[in-house]
């Protein structure tokens, strides 16, 4: 079968035509522009992505046009499909229907840690010897692929509750029938989507619904809107799980930090030691939260725990790029900072190990470059000692208006002016950090290069 995707170069649709090509179909795809890693990943694979949505490459006429959420009516090649009478479908409803069926489907869900629990719980089966298939809408630091059929019962896949094309206007991760869910938080997100939370909950509750009984909900035992969303109903068991020096010690998992990345594990079976090489909180709560999963697949507690030593974190989450100076103790990361909650909880966990941390910030996401998460962004950035801001080509709102009388925040024409000045403020023992969804501007590549002199 001759697939055709709009929208190849996305991480989700790129991880399909992987799929697809593994399944043995001839796969052709389309994107606005083609970009690393996703673009070397699908040369990988033998297919060199057609830039620009001319309507003239449905001419060859493929059996199935796989249609990526990029694309909107009134689109000249989407308005051409339409008329053509071609077969087409979301990206998700494809794999729901090609790739999922028979597969011990393992969903990780929520507003921020779906890639690195995604990731963990992949590379926790893989080290079990169950080798499971995934999807995963990052590039994970243990595998080269972002997607992999994977020849064992279960599938780990990246639950968004972003919407799943112009025609299926509700969330991808109802497509995928799973039987284990994680839910590692909620909070509202997606704003060009979801006017306020409760439209979120929404959609998690529809998952609730799909979720059979015989399953199991691995959920964040601390989120209030978790809470929230299993008292509208719930009909499969629950694991709560709860991190840190407060966790709920009435919680079925919990985890709290020995000394350096060592943490201990608790779960009603017994307890266990694991090393989590990852900084901040919220990674020892994904970890939590992946070693749940396993155990539910039947992962043995303690290798599971062993085989977290090995894992590698994603691509761009606080990810570290170099470190610079004469004496290599500036250090410099990248991180894919979406949401005011996730730019707080990076900026802590830099300030556990770094004298002081800069930042050079671009709101990139639909939700930042609309406002909609304006009223917590200078609370979110107080944990810099300076952060110089990068406007996307979009922004709704004035970044010299919005931070008036914020000492510690200086807007910046573009991105190389920001990495000049960061740059040109950094200490010894400092952390710099470039945060964006996107690498649109090459913020990091920009500091990096600035540093090195």
């Amino acid at each position: 079968m001759h697939i055709h995707i709009l929208g190849i170069c996305g991480t989700f649709m790129g991880g399909l035509a992987a799929l697809a090509r593994e399944l043995g179909h001839e796969v052709t795809g389309a994107d606005r522009a083609a970009w690393p890693p996703m673009s070397t990943r699908l040369r990988e694979l033998g297919i060199e992505p057609v830039i620009g949505f001319d309507p003239a490459q449905l001419e060859a006429e493929p059996d199935l046009v796989l249609v990526g959420n990029v694309m909107s009516r009134g689109m000249p090649i989407v308005e051409a499909l339409l008329d053509s009478g071609l077969d087409y479908l979301s990206g998700p409803e494809w794999l729901g229907a090609q790739v999922l069926p028979g597969r011990e489907v393992i969903a990780v869900t929520g507003t921020h840690g779906k890639t690195t629990t995604s990731g963990m719980v992949a590379w926790l089966l893989r080290e079990a010897g169950l080798e499971p298939g995934f999807l995963i809408g990052g590039a994970p630091g243990n595998f080269d692929r972002t997607a992999r059929l994977g020849s064992g019962r279960h599938f780990v896949i990246e639950g968004d509750e972003y919407d799943t094309a112009f025609f299926d206007k509700n969330a991808k991760f109802l497509h995928y029938r799973a039987r284990t869910v994680i839910i590692n938080n909620i909070e509202h997100d997606h704003a060009d989507i979801y006017a306020d939370v409760d439209a979120v909950l929404r959609q998690f509750h529809l998952l609730l619904r799909r979720t059979p009984g015989g399953g199991r909900l691995i959920v964040n035992g601390a989120d209030g809107n978790i809470a929230r969303l299993l008292e509208q109903g719930c009909w499969t068991a629950v694991e709560r799980f709860s991190a840190g020096s407060a966790a709920d010690a009435t919680a079925d998992w919990r985890a709290e930090r020995v000394e350096g990345a060592r943490a201990r594990f608790h779960c009603a079976s017994g307890e266990a030691e694991g090393v989590v090489e990852l900084p901040g909180p919220h990674n020892l709560s994904n970890a939590l939260a992946a070693l749940a999963a396993a155990h539910r697949a039947g992962v043995d507690l303690e290798r599971a725990c062993r085989a977290l030593g090995g894992f590698r974190p994603p691509a761009r989450r606080l990810q570290l790029v170099g470190r610079y100076g004469a004496d290599a103790d500036i250090a410099l990361y990248d991180d894919f900072a979406h949401h005011p909650t996730a730019i707080r909880l990076t900026l802590e966990s830099l300030k556990q190990d770094h004298s002081r941390v800069l930042a050079v910030f671009e709101p990139a996401s639909n939700s930042m470059r609309s406002g909609a998460h304006l009223a917590r962004l200078p609370a979110a950035l107080d944990g810099a000692e300076h952060v110089w801001l990068v406007p996307s080509g979009s922004l709704q709102w004035d970044p010299a208006a919005a931070f008036a009388g914020v000492s510690h925040v200086t807007p910046c024409a573009d991105a190389a002016e920001a990495a000049q000045a960061a740059a040109a403020s950094v200490h010894p023992g400092d952390a710099v950090v470039f945060m964006s969804n996107s690498g649109a501007s090459g913020g990091a590549q920009l500091l990096a290069a600035a540093l090195s002199k």
